[in-house]
């Protein structure tokens, strides 16, 4: 499989790259801008797969395919989790939203395989997704959820919840009062749903909101700790590969 990711922060390239290393993928080159990626699909065979980021240092990555024919597999890595990204599913292999999740990146990698076959022949509408960046819809973010206590139905406020988090295989959201509630979703589907400046998925296992963090202390191996103002059933500690997002996101 020949593999190329197109990313214009160095780090995450190399954050990417080493991931799909563990997936026994070989990344062959990285390219971190627009007139690189023309450049060099101009003057070499076109890979398998390419990672591709949206929003380059020198422009829209769209910019790319007015100028190439590309006819590889694409999985869009982005921090976009607009309307944009449905377009992006029915048409590409997969998107992986920033930071990206180690196990949903596998994910990614193993749909490709599957569909390699047919990876040649998918074609992607990229002016109809680079319409709907360039004018972005806004999105309502969700307010409330409603969850079951007893015989009856209670409303919670988003801005109530102190943190959502998995834990034997249940979904729950942690109150400003010190109550824990189990919610009908998962944390994957919390992804497109919450207001990303508001809460931030620090783990595969926490999301937490700015509005009640109390402290952030070092921890270990370079990671953080994060004290909520009332929940304190368990850690909550930031991922070491999550922890330069995170501090972007504080900003």
């Amino acid at each position: 499989m020949n593999v190329i990711i197109i990313e214009d922060e160095k780090p995450a390239a190399r954050r990417l790259g080493r991931l799909l290393a563990e997936l026994d993928v070989e990344v062959s080159v990285m390219l971190h801008s627009v007139e690189e990626a023309i450049n060099w699909f101009n003057n070499n065979p076109h890979p398998d797969l390419i990672f591709l980021d949206i929003q380059l240092s020198d422009g829209l990555s769209f910019e790319i395919f007015d100028e190439v024919e590309v006819k590889s597999a694409i999985i869009f890595t982005t921090a976009y989790d607009e309307y944009a990204l449905q377009a992006f599913k029915l048409n590409s292999i997969d998107y992986l939203l920033k930071p990206i999740d180690d196990e949903e990146l596998e994910q990614a990698v193993k749909k490709y395989r599957a569909l390699k076959p047919q990876a040649q022949k998918l074609a992607l509408d990229f002016e109809d997704i680079k319409k709907l960046l360039i004018n972005p819809l806004e999105r309502e973010h969700k307010k409330r959820f409603t969850v079951k206590v007893g015989q009856h139905l209670k409303i919670i406020n988003a801005d109530e919840v102190e943190c959502f988090y998995s834990e034997n295989k249940g979904t729950y959201a942690a109150t400003s009062d010190g109550r824990n509630y189990l919610l009908d979703t998962t944390l994957e589907n919390l992804e497109t749903e919450l207001d990303p400046k508001i809460f931030f998925r620090v783990s595969r296992k926490f999301y937490v909101s700015i509005t009640h963090i109390k402290d952030i202390i070092s921890y270990t191996n370079s990671r953080l700790q994060i004290k909520l103002n009332n929940f304190s059933e368990q850690e909550i500690i930031v991922s070491r590969e999550r922890v330069r997002d995170f501090k972007l996101w504080l900003e």
